[in-house]
């Protein structure tokens, strides 16, 4: 089994969670019950992998590089998609669905997937190894979804058993940094168990752990946390760039060696491809792709790409000698897309209104079905241990030298981006600003940007910013009356809120 996903196993784990004894207390036999699961390992994997189905969803990590429509990389037309758009012009609210509510409910679910796994895997006599494995896969996935809800709500309700609908409706939120530890808690039961490779491509490893760990003290600043698990991860002595940035996102070197964790897609009849043909990928009439798209980048990300000498944007072609990942991330007028030119003989929708569209994590080389595109999204890759130990570098100010060096591996470390490398002998804030520069490149259009900007605070610097059109007119602003404190987190749905009411909002919404 390649692929650890399926839509038909999520809604039947749906049935399974949902299920109570029925009338008289007699049994169904046509289908699966609370009473009749829970019995055998198929069933094990069965809601096993109902619990990793939840990082499909859209506003988990379903929607991939749209999520950079939240920072200044990106523009969604297609509003009503999930609310992006609000969030990265500063106009979202309570009140408001997509994102704000989705997250929430989304992550919910996993994690009372988890908690249903957890409390009734022990009832099934199996190979122990084996169900200490899926074990800590579910602690692992239990502490992704509360990390996302962590970094986006702020402190969360936190709970670690099965719960009913009434008690759901009287939690109390539990302070940031108690939803943290929950986090570190959940991660630090992975780590006992997990081991160094899946059973399945595609589930989780002790990587996949460190890594995500890592992430969750980066969020927070945590710097020798940050490096302990850089050095955790390097000591597995399993991962390191990809030797191409461009083949690193198609489809022939899926789960490769810079590949931490990722969301795995399939093509096949059962849905478990990814909508990304209908996010991103640009119209193309001999392959019958329509080009529907919600999100482009937009002239700001553009401008930030820099040439790989240092020389000055040439103005009477501004594309010529520029790093090479802008031409493998976004799709610009006069390049050309499975043998066709942009935006002439190829079109997106939201590339014709902004100008630009998005070439990373499309798929050249074949036929896409609609809502089938098989390529993985790769949520956690080497590259961002790289930069994270780098950052952590400068901050603590204990190495800075050391950590331009790996800011210069990203730069130069690949045969197909060869820029500049810079100076090992630059200030605090010189390598501060180029490592912030660094990860917005290296990592344009992966849905990192946004959590960055807030993370680092830096909102209140970058924003009021200008989206043109192709053709130069102004679409919209983004934060047009400046960046506000209370972007750091989205509100709480007022939905949530009027079926709970001791959930407090957050400050500003």
């Amino acid at each position: 089994m390649r692929r650890y996903i399926s839509i038909i196993m999520a809604f039947t784990l749906l049935i399974i969670s949902s299920c109570n004894k029925s009338f008289l207390n007699k049994q169904p036999d046509d289908r699966i019950t609370s009473d009749n699961f829970w019995k055998t390992e198929s069933d094990a994997l069965l809601a096993l992998y109902g619990v990793y189905n939840v990082l499909h969803e859209t506003a988990v990590y379903g929607y991939g590089g749209g999520f950079d429509a939240c920072s200044p990389n990106a523009y969604q037309w297609a509003y009503w998609e999930g609310m992006e758009q609000q969030v990265g012009n500063g106009t979202i609210s309570a009140n408001d669905g997509g994102i704000v509510s989705d997250r929430w409910r989304q992550c919910y679910t996993g994690i009372n997937r988890a908690n249903t796994f957890l409390a009734n895997v022990d009832k099934i006599a199996m190979d122990e190894k084996e169900k200490t494995q899926m074990k800590g896969e579910v602690y692992f996935l239990r502490g992704v979804y509360y990390a996302l809800l962590a970094n986006t709500y702020g402190g969360v309700p936190v709970f670690t058993k099965v719960i009913t609908a009434d008690e759901a409706r009287t939690f109390k939120r539990n302070t940031e940094e108690e939803t943290w530890a929950q986090v570190h808690s959940d991660y630090d039961e992975a780590i006992k168990t997990l081991a160094t490779t899946a059973p399945v491509m595609g589930r989780a490893t002790l990587g996949a752990a460190y890594a995500m760990k890592l992430r969750a003290y980066l969020y927070v600043s945590n710097w020798d946390k940050v490096l302990e698990y850089a050095d955790k991860i390097d000591g597995l002595n399993k991962y390191s760039l990809f030797p191409s940035y461009h083949g690193l996102f198609q489809l022939a070197n899926e789960n490769n060696a810079e590949v931490i964790f990722d969301v795995e897609y399939m093509d096949g009849p059962f849905q478990q491809g990814s909508y990304f043909d209908r996010h991103w990928q640009p119209q193309n009439i001999k392959y019958a792709i329509d080009g529907s798209n919600s999100v482009a980048p937009i002239q700001n990300l553009v401008d930030a790409y820099e040439t790989i000498d240092g020389s000055p944007v040439n103005a009477t072609n501004p594309y010529l000698n520029r790093d090479p990942r802008l031409d493998f991330t976004v799709l610009r007028p006069g390049a050309y897309f499975q043998g066709q030119l942009y935006p002439v003989e190829i079109k997106n929708h939201t590339g014709q209104k902004v100008g630009f569209g998005i070439r990373k994590y499309t798929i050249e080389t074949q036929q896409v079905v609609a809502g089938q595109e098989p390529l993985n999204f790769i949520i956690y890759r080497y590259a961002d241990v790289l930069l994270s130990r780098a950052e952590a570098l400068i901050e603590k100010g204990t190495d800075i030298p050391q950590a331009l060096q790996l800011i210069n591996q990203v730069r130069t470390g690949r045969a197909d981006v060869k820029i500049k490398a810079l100076a090992t002998n630059l200030s605090q804030t010189e390598a501060r600003t180029q490592l912030r520069h660094e990860r917005r490149i290296e990592f344009a259009l992966e849905g990192l940007y946004w959590d960055d900007v807030r993370r680092w605070g830096i909102g209140k610097d970058i924003y009021p910013i200008q989206v043109h059109g192709a053709d130069g007119a102004l679409i919209e602003t983004k934060f047009a009356s400046g960046y506000k404190d209370k972007s750091k987190y989205l509100p709480i749905s007022n939905d949530e809120i009027s079926i709970n009411k001791n959930l407090l909002q957050n400050d500003g919404y």
